[in-house]
């Protein structure tokens, strides 16, 4: 029966040995392929970018895919490393407000979603093992025993369905292999690095073989904490996984996989970035604190009262006056409350392949995860409380995929149903000194406590989808393919949202159940509120071989992003019910063009154009984020991708992007500020982005191989937010090298490598967040500094 191949990017026998030879957790998997390899330099790659298994050059999909030998050549260790090596794409982790250092902000040409709290739906879709993950908070992940790793660029909204406006992330495990063995490895570096990873195959019979692994990581922050010297950013993991394969005959295929991964890590390294020192919440803590000359803008309690006035904290190096005095540099960070990041998640799958004749395959995949964590986070930064935010998340996901696969010589299709259901449950809680109400105010200014907004919300998504695809090759040369998608999407959410005063009073039990009109202090009423979303969606290209070796192709796709609720409130809605926003879409056209010349030259090119409606933006009413239905946009741009290996030593990966984006009209947010302006670029949508990696191998008689490496990547500026915040944004463009030398003895098993990484110490941004026209704040995180490692692995 036909199974589906694994990414295998795959060079002649030495050359992947070679290749091997950087590999520092490379798994018996990667070690079989080195031994079949042919002799030819460059051979197909393999994608399921259509969910089924074809040659990278002949998908009219651009597609960025690594398997586990060229993820370790390229020095791509974890998630967040991707967009080092993935034109248009930036990935980073400690997502803005979750205070959580797993929760992913992914964006793809563009196209993507700042906030990873439940709210709201990620804007890039993320799968393992062919299982869609509901939420953005895990995604960073290390590449534990990852088989491949594929970037789709572009609307997914046919067979990849619900949020893949962006695109798609797709991370493969390795299957069990056929014979006893495995790989053991570990790495120590800076900052009290520690990782130690161990797989092993342990096959039971010819049709039964089961794959255990476990690895833990372990390294300390590179931002400390003035107030108690706790390190922020640091990591402290451990995950485990198995996977059982059992095949009774060539026609059924039955894989079984189990997942858990557990971090108990501080807070997220941001570091303060500037306080808007004529903001009222700045110049309310600095009053309340006895600074000299500041004023607060409210009415006074006493007539006279020379502390109220104009929003003012004059600029002084007084630790009572909150202002920018309180910067203390990339790598200190000034906060007092407490901060935490914690992540548990634990999965589980079965995937049921069977081949019903020459022409069908029936796919089943079921599944269900649960994640649980929490993040704390002192969001000024200061030992001030301008606001702190305690977030806890549970959520749990069901979901079944059905696919029935045909395949004959002219004629390819895919036809399925899809089932997804997921329940989240929130605690947050938020001290901050808001609203300026008579008893909160003078509160403060007695030395007393503040106020706490404090939310309880239940969320819920029910999603069901058919699809449908076909290719049609009208000539060996000339092939057609169209497909489209239905889905019906039900949101839920009941809360039990209000504001506590004095924020030391423990939260209420029972929990008050009427909203303010009906005489309680709710600010929405604790209904169950639900809003349905339905769409068509669909995908068609035209692709051309003009040679065996030179496709190109043009397609069209869309695909949507359903609405939700907002769950963050700090006074009333006007109606006492959830401020709902709607779906966002985006439909793209693309022109491309794959190229294998001269058996040593890859390169895939394409131009797109993409229009992007009803975008999912964060605007701040007062002190508080929502998501509003911001306008629309247009985006444009060009891809190049290669690999260059002229003979059996050298060999040279790289690429580019250029996005141009555009603001085409705004809606205006009544109340809102910080929004976005008619000149404003999208976040995290860098003009220029590039990458070159060069290996070169040397061999030393029958058993030593000697691999240095170098790659370069390069990012344009831009801005982490909707408002083009320049406080805290990326204003400069970026230029970061790593390098490795790996030292090998591939016919005994052993390689040792030693790697460098930000080895020019640039100072530079990753994430960041502000607030400037109420609370203040502006917080920012850098990269960490220069630091170097040394792995050694064995396979058995």
């Amino acid at each position: 029966m036909k199974q589906c191949v694994p990414v295998s990017v795959l060079f002649n026998r030495n050359f992947l040995a070679t290749s091997l030879a950087l590999a520092s957790l490379a798994g018996p998997g990667s070690h079989a392929l080195a031994q079949e390899a042919s002799v030819v330099p460059l051979e197909e790659v393999v994608v399921t970018a259509r969910r089924r298994a074809e040659n990278l050059q002949d998908v009219p999909i651009s597609v960025t895919a690594m398997s586990a030998e060229a993820l370790e050549r390229r020095q791509i260790f974890s998630t967040v490393d991707l967009d080092r090596a993935t034109p248009s794409m930036q990935f980073t982790s400690y997502g803005q407000l979750s205070g959580n250092n797993a929760a992913a902000v992914v964006f793809i040409r563009g196209v993507g979603q700042l906030d990873p709290t439940p709210a709201v739906d990620p804007g890039v879709g993320f799968y393992i093992d062919d299982v869609y993950m509901g939420r953005s908070v895990g995604a960073a992940m290390d590449f534990f025993d990852v088989a491949d790793v594929q970037v789709l660029r572009g609307p997914q909204g046919t067979l990849f369905g619900r949020n893949t406006i962006g695109g798609a992330v797709i991370v493969n495990s390795h299957l069990p292999g056929t014979e006893f063995g495995g790989t053991i490895s570990g790495e120590l570096g800076d900052d009290n690095l520690y990782q130690v990873f161990g797989v092993v195959d342990l096959p039971v019979n010819e049709d039964l073989g089961l794959r255990l692994s476990a690895g833990t990581r372990k390294r300390d922050g590179y931002v400390t904490r003035e107030f108690d010297g706790q390190d922020l950013g640091n990591e402290n993991g451990y995950t485990l996984k198995g996977t059982l394969r059992w095949t009774p005959s060539d026609s059924l295929d039955v894989i079984l996989r189990a997942d858990y991964t557990e971090k108990d890590e501080h807070g997220s390294p941001f570091v303060f970035k500037g306080i808007n020192t004529n903001a009222p919440v700045p110049a309310i803590v600095s009053v309340a604190a006895g600074c000299p000359g500041a004023t607060m803008p409210f009415a006074p309690l006493e007539p006279g009262d020379p502390r109220f006035g104009a929003p003012f904290v004059p600029d002084t190096d007084d630790p009572r006056c909150a202002n920018n005095h309180y910067d203390k540099g990339p790598y200190t960070n000034g906060g007092t409350a407490p901060v935490e990041s914690t992540f548990e998640g634990y999965g589980s799958s079965g995937t049921l392949a069977w081949q019903l004749n020459d022409a069908l395959e029936l796919r089943s995949i079921t599944a269900y995860r649960e994640t649980d964590w929490t993040g704390i986070r002192d969001a000024d930064n200061t030992p001030f409380t301008l606001i702190t935010t305690d977030y806890t998340s549970a959520s749990e996901q069901f979901s079944q995929e059905l696919r029935l696969s045909f395949t004959s010589d002219r004629v390819n299709g895919i036809t399925g149903l899809y089932y997804f259901d997921e329940d989240t449950s929130d605690r947050v809680t938020v001290p901050l000194a808001f609203p300026p109400a008579p008893p909160f105010i003078a509160s403060l200014l007695n030395g007393g406590p503040g106020t706490r907004d404090l939310q309880f919300v239940d969320l819920g998504t029910e999603s069901t989808a058919v699809f449908t695809e076909w290719t049609y090759d009208v000539t060996d040369a000339l092939s057609l393919t169209g497909g489209l998608r239905y889905t019906d999407e039900d949101k839920f959410m009941q809360g039990v949202i209000f504001n506590l005063f004095p924020a030391t009073d423990p939260d209420p039990d029972p929990l008050p159940n009427a909203a303010i009109p009906d005489g309680g202090p709710l600010f929405i009423r604790p209904d169950e509120y639900t809003e349905n979303f339905q769409k068509m969606t669909g995908s068609a290209s035209l692709t051309y071989n003009w040679t065996p070796a030179v496709m190109t192709y043009l397609s069209y796709a869309d695909s949507f992003k359903s609405g939700g609720f907002n769950q963050r409130y700090n006074s009333p809605t006007p109606d006492f019910n959830p401020v709902t926003f709607d779906e966002e879409t985006v439909e793209s056209y693309e022109l491309g063009i794959k190229a294998d010349i001269g058996g040593s030259l890859r390169f895939n090119a394409a131009v797109f154009s993409s229009s992007y409606s009803d975008i999912q933006l964060i605007y701040r009413q007062g002190v508080v984020p929502l998501l509003f239905n911001a306008g629309s946009a247009s985006i444009d741009g060009f891809e190049l991708e290669f690999t260059y290996a002229p003979d059996l030593s050298l060999i040279v990966d790289g690429g580019f992007s250029y996005l141009d984006d555009s603001i085409d009209d705004i809606i205006e947010i009544p109340g809102a500020d910080a929004t976005v302006g008619p000149d404003n670029s999208l976040p995290f949508t860098p003009e220029w982005q590039a990458n070159l990696g060069i290996g070169y191998s040397f061999t030393y008689g029958d058993d030593l191989e000697l691999t240095p490496r170098v790659d370069v990547a390069y990012t344009d500026s831009q801005f982490f937010d909707a408002a083009n915040t320049e406080l805290t944004a990326q204003n400069d463009s970026v230029t970061t090298v790593n390098a490795s030398v790996t030292l090998s003895a591939p016919g005994t098993g052993w390689r040792v490598t030693l790697r460098g990484d930000n080895l020019t110490d640039e100072l530079y941004p990753v994430q960041g967040n502000a607030s400037l026209a109420t609370l203040g704040y502006g917080e920012i995180v850098y990269a960490r500094q220069r630091n170097w490692t040394l792995s050694a692995a064995y396979d058995f």
